[in-house]
């Protein structure tokens, strides 16, 4: 499939031009036509490169913007993530301090009987059956003498066992939440250093998203005119006339043309390219990744000559940009900044993967 990118500057270009040539008609009536030919050509030619040189760099500088944007979003979803991780640890670690506090309590209250048993035999008070059953007054006495002083003997064995299964139990436990602290404490570094890394991404990516605004909404109205239409957008888009693939996720997104573009928005009034197909799909109570990357990713990889409606195409190298394929060789997308949800080719744009959901 070839791929086409900027093919509506030629078009402007040739809107520009016929402006201008109406303009130099207007403010002469009469003039030498070789010459002033010429110079309406020349005039023609340096006004169309100084508009196709400007779409350029602000779409350059808006691409970077949005690649910029979504690496952000990929940070916030890893420190959720982790934010998550380190909430189940700190959990371990509660639940490990509890199983610690039990034994110990087992633990000492085992120590105490087998103390109990120790003084007794210290006051002189004899564990040993034969020397009680001399002591006896009647054989009956012995025998229940007998008794006594086994239950108090096994039960003294018992006591001894369970302090060595209580001690260990407290070591292991005490061992897991060390070990959970530990890598709670590791999780929290690794945290606290990527916040730091998102919060000044956040700051540079702030300043350059004021920074096109500002070069977008200064456009004179032909410029943001070329500006709205770089991709070649498809107006009077009903849908109706696309029948049954306008259904599902493919109708949800259809049903915003028009939105205009934030950057990272999410929806329901605005959208950036993903947060588009992520509201499409949620509509549909599909849950979908957040960024465009992640959005390729995740789903199955198709290849652009099998894609059905719904499937997500990624744009550019790295995917920074998205959009949802509604058949007909047509895409629905939120392009940039200035530039509303609109339908444009498929190839209007570098391709660089499709994914199915």
């Amino acid at each position: 499939m070839a791929v086409v990118f900027g093919s509506s500057r030629g078009r402007f270009v040739s809107t520009v031009s016929a402006f201008a040539l109406c303009a130099a008609l207007g403010a002469h009536t009469t003039f030498a036509p070789d010459i002033q030919a010429q110079e309406i050509e020349n005039n023609q030619t340096q006004d169309a490169d100084d508009v196709s040189g400007l779409i350029e760099e602000v779409s350059k500088v808006a691409r970077e913007v949005s690649a910029k944007n979504e690496e952000v979003k990929s940070l916030e979803d890893k420190l959720a993530a982790k934010e998550e991780e380190l909430a189940g640890l700190v959990a371990k670690v509660d639940e490990s301090t509890r199983a610690a506090d039990e034994a110990e309590k087992l633990l000492q209250a085992s120590q105490s009987n087998v103390d109990s048993i120790a003084q007794s035999r210290y006051r002189g008070d004899t564990l040993d059956p034969f020397i009680a059953t001399l002591n006896a007054q009647d054989p009956t006495a012995a025998v229940e003498r007998l008794g006594y002083l086994g239950a108090i003997s096994r039960g003294a064995q018992r006591s001894l066992n369970s302090i060595t299964e209580y001690s260990q139990a407290a070591e292991s436990a005490r061992a897991q939440a060390a070990e959970a602290v530990a890598s709670a404490e590791k999780i929290k570094a690794e945290l606290e250093k990527e916040r730091d890394t998102v919060i000044a991404d956040r700051d540079d990516l702030k300043q350059r998203q004021q920074d096109i605004e500002a070069r977008v909404d200064a456009l004179s109205p032909e410029l943001r005119e070329a500006w709205e239409n770089q991709n070649n957008p498809l107006s009077g888009i009903d849908l109706a006339e696309l029948g049954a693939n306008a259904t599902g996720a493919v109708a949800a997104a259809l049903s915003k043309q028009g939105s205009p573009y934030d950057w990272g928005a999410t929806g329901p009034n605005s959208f950036d390219c993903s947060g588009l197909m992520y509201w499409a799909y949620q509509q549909q109570g599909k849950s979908i990744p957040r960024t465009s990357q992640a959005q390729i990713a995740g789903g199955q990889s198709v290849s652009i000559d099998d894609l059905q409606p719904g499937d997500i195409v990624g744009y550019f190298p790295g995917v920074t940009h998205v959009g949802m394929y509604i058949g007909n060789g047509q895409i629905v997308h939120a392009s940039t900044y200035g530039v509303p949800v609109q339908v444009v080719p498929v190839d209007s744009m570098p391709i660089s993967g499709a994914s199915r959901y």
